[in-house]
């Protein structure tokens, strides 16, 4: 039964999905590890019952065997018996003769004891070398696949961090939409934008004041002029003339 067991724990472990494991692993190099560490333990209990059916099987072929040659040593003492039975009977020793006779007949029975057990180990003697090799295939395939999950290891880690990677990526992109304006970064680019505008107002305002201080001026001179006017005429003088460029006369000498 326990044989069984092992057998039926390496079909098992033999029709483990690996990329399946890995993909419903929080973490797939804790995964690996423990994954390989199950196949040798279970490799190892695997030996174990093999090499001890492996050794049951050899002692009944032993059995086996000293029954077969049992049966013959058995039935070469039955037939020396009866030959020697034979020439005492030719020499007219009757009592002897019949003596030796009954030594054969015992021999026979004991090569016929001999026979039959040697028989009826047989069938068990199939049957665990039929286990033996069931045994023997699914552990050189547990083995194989160890071996493969071990050269693979580096190349499933990979795989499996590029994927953690790419999915931390994707969410993190998803988190954060430019475009949404809900989001922090449309806030601040429309609290950038509202800054950006105010600068422009007061710019505009600020030359909008500059051009009305130069209009102011340009009254006061105005005014001045005015009143210099004003004043000459009060004086009863004759009022300034505004300075007026006269047209330049062409020289004559």
């Amino acid at each position: 039964m326990a044989k069984q067991s092992i057998f039926g724990r390496i079909s098992t472990l033999m029709k483990a999905n690996v990329n399946a494991l890995l993909d419903s692993a929080e973490d797939p190099q804790k995964m690996l590890d423990q994954l390989v560490r199950d196949f040798s333990n279970s490799i190892a209990d695997a030996e174990s019952a093999v090499a001890e059916t492996i050794g049951n099987l050899r002692l009944l072929e032993r059995d086996h065997q000293e029954d077969i040659q049992a049966a013959a040593e058995w039935g070469n003492k039955a037939l020396a018996a009866s030959r020697k039975a034979d020439e005492l009977r030719g020499a007219g020793n009757i009592a002897d003769a019949d003596k030796f006779d009954n030594l054969a007949k015992i021999a026979l029975q004991r090569q016929i004891s001999e026979e039959n057990e040697a028989r009826a180990v047989e069938p068990t003697i199939a049957s665990q070398t039929e286990v033996v090799a069931k045994l023997k295939d699914g552990l050189n395939g547990m083995k194989q696949k160890l071996e493969e999950l071990k050269s693979k290891r580096s190349e499933l880690l990979a795989r499996a961090k590029t994927a953690e990677a790419q999915n931390k990526v994707h969410d993190a992109v998803k988190s954060i939409d430019v475009l949404d304006p809900t989001s922090e970064l449309g806030r601040f680019e429309d609290k950038v934008r509202r800054q950006e505008a105010l600068a422009a107002g007061k710019q505009e305002l600020a030359a909008s004041s500059l051009d009305a201080q130069f209009e102011a001026l340009e009254d006061v001179g105005e005014l001045t002029e005015v009143e210099a006017r004003l004043a000459a005429i009060k004086t009863g003088g004759t009022p300034p003339a505004a300075a007026i460029n006269a047209p330049s006369q062409p020289y004559t000498p």
